[in-house]
């Protein structure tokens, strides 16, 4: 017999967040407005399938020229491959999608990432941008929160 148990994540937190041009030639201003983490809640680790979530960042642009990308940080892992939320020196994988299916991760476009975009935003008005989340099913791991801070990056 089995013992079951819930492991409460706290999920992913959506902070410093960057603009940043690529070129001096295009130049505009465009920020982030408001952030909703992904939170996992509580996860069972028995459970045989995965456990998903969402978040969103809206962002504005004021002015650009041309188009614009979004990336997302590794986090505190050391690849996209998974990412990984931590609690002390325990580590929990997961990965941040752009598409509901939970195929394309996003990431910065390296190592087979691939960025929001590119887009052109429409000028003055919010976009809201989702964030799909996922745990792999099967993990070991103790109970407690689990976090991870993922940067994002408005390139234009």
């Amino acid at each position: 017999m089995h013992a079951r148990h819930l492991l409460s994540i706290s999920g992913l937190i959506l902070a410093a967040l960057l603009i940043a041009p690529r070129s001096a030639a295009a130049l505009g201003s465009c920020s982030f407005g408001s952030t909703v983490g992904v939170n996992f809640g509580a996860s069972d680790v028995f459970n045989t399938i995965p456990t998903d979530s969402t978040g969103s960042l809206t962002y504005t642009c004021i002015s650009v020229l041309g188009t614009i990308t979004i990336d997302l940080s590794r986090g505190s892992a050391p690849s996209y491959f998974p990412r990984q939320m931590r609690k002390g020196a325990e580590t929990m994988s997961y990965n941040l999608y752009l598409d509901a299916a939970r195929i394309s991760v996003w990431g910065d476009g390296t190592g087979g990432t691939s960025h929001y975009g590119p887009v052109t935003p429409p000028l003055a008005s919010p976009v809201t941008v989702t964030i799909y989340g996922r745990i792999p099913a099967g993990q070991n791991v103790s109970v407690g929160s689990y976090t991870d801070t993922i940067t994002a990056t408005i390139n234009f």
